[in-house]
């Protein structure tokens, strides 16, 4: 009997980086510093470093990450954010907690990136930023909306919570922004034994202004300029990601051979795959392919030992939360077509190749 491949199992690089992992623990306990601190410094920098920018300020999450750089732009009541109707709830949450309002715009039929061609309709006076997602580690059309933002006056923001190390026309997403902003949740191609976040930025202004955020709107210990947040993130996160950084380029070029096995073995008529143009290079954080059949497709898989994953079943502008925006089903079709047949294959860089083997013959004989 085979064993059952899940779409995600951490189990394997944990395994292998257990005892650099708690080395690190013990560095961090030998001078107990669990928040912020000397470990989470080097982090930042050595994150600077590999991203290309000047400055990477770390954070507890993702979506922190995403919530402060709106406060870190001056984005609040009354402005309007613009982003693609599909992606994890985060991306619309930081304009959210900021106060200000998320517009949603259709995604590329082909590439499931924001459509570019949607966000000049979507600007009003209200408009203030447009972010984009690289979906699923995939960059989006950075030039074309980049060109947007500078003809209206916008700032980009680019959410690369998926992307660590994806590269745009050859290079590494998180510069190309007025900010960008990651996660570093577990199961991240970068993450961390724990929650974590971080944003990116070549502006000392904004770099300065997150510190102050992240740390109860302070420079200095008891006097507060602004209204902050308790955003630090913790040692042990930053050490274990400090540890980790080392490998985020061999194990993302092991997703892309695993990608490479599934674009060009899988062919099967039932099944449809996100277009990899020429100028991004994706780091696969997941593989979501589309089935004529989804739950047909579910079964068919896990009657052959192979787990699914859904990312991600309904699109943001059909979720309750947002439901007073007023978004109906049929505003944005592409999104939803993709969020009702969308399915997620087996991805991780511990994969071993005949269980790509595996995944690929099942999903052929759909």
């Amino acid at each position: 009997m085979n064993e059952t491949i899940n779409c995600l199992d951490l189990k394997g690089q944990h395994a292998q980086i257990k005892d650099e992992i708690f080395e690190a623990f013990e560095k961090v306990y030998a001078k107990t510093a669990f928040s912020g601190g000397p470990f989470v410094q080097e982090f930042e920098d050595n994150f600077a470093k590999f991203i290309g920018t000047d400055y990477a300020v770390a954070v507890s999450s993702g979506t922190t990450a995403l919530h402060l750089s709106m406060l870190a732009l001056g984005i609040g009541k009354g402005d309007e954010v613009i982003m693609p109707a599909n992606t994890f709830i985060a991306t619309p949450w930081g304009p959210s907690h900021a106060g200000a309002t998320p517009v949603f715009v259709d995604c590329d039929p082909k590439t499931w990136q924001i459509d570019v061609n949607k966000i000049e309709e979507a600007i009003t006076p209200n408009t203030k930023a447009i972010i984009g997602v690289h979906l699923y580690g995939q960059p989006f059309d950075i030039h074309k909306a980049k060109s947007i933002c500078d003809k209206y006056n916008l700032f980009l923001i680019e959410d690369a919570a998926q992307a660590h190390g994806a590269k745009y026309k050859e290079k590494i997403v998180g510069s190309f922004g007025d900010m960008a902003c990651y996660s570093f949740y577990p199961g991240k191609n970068l993450g961390a034994c724990g929650e974590g976040g971080g944003i990116t930025t070549n502006n000392i202004q904004l770099k300065d202004r997150l510190h102050s955020l992240r740390n109860h709107g302070s420079k200095e210990r008891y006097y507060h300029d602004e209204i902050g947040y308790n955003y630090r993130m913790g040692g042990l996160e930053g050490a274990s990601l400090n540890v980790k950084l080392k490998y985020i380029e061999a194990w993302n070029q092991k997703r892309k051979e695993v990608a490479k096995r599934y674009l060009t073995e899988i062919d099967n008529s039932r099944i449809q795959m996100q277009f990899q143009p020429e100028w991004a290079e994706s780091v696969f954080h997941l593989f979501v392919v589309i089935a004529d059949n989804k739950l047909e497709f579910e079964n068919h898989l896990k009657e052959k030992g192979i787990n699914p994953a859904y990312h991600y079943p309904i699109p943001c502008h059909l979720q309750k939360a947002y439901s007073n925006l007023n978004y109906k089903k049929g505003d944005f079709p592409n999104s939803e077509y993709l969020a009702e047949n969308c399915i997620s294959l087996p991805m991780y860089a511990e994969l071993k190749m005949e269980d790509v083997n595996r995944v690929v013959k099942v999903v052929n004989s759909f």
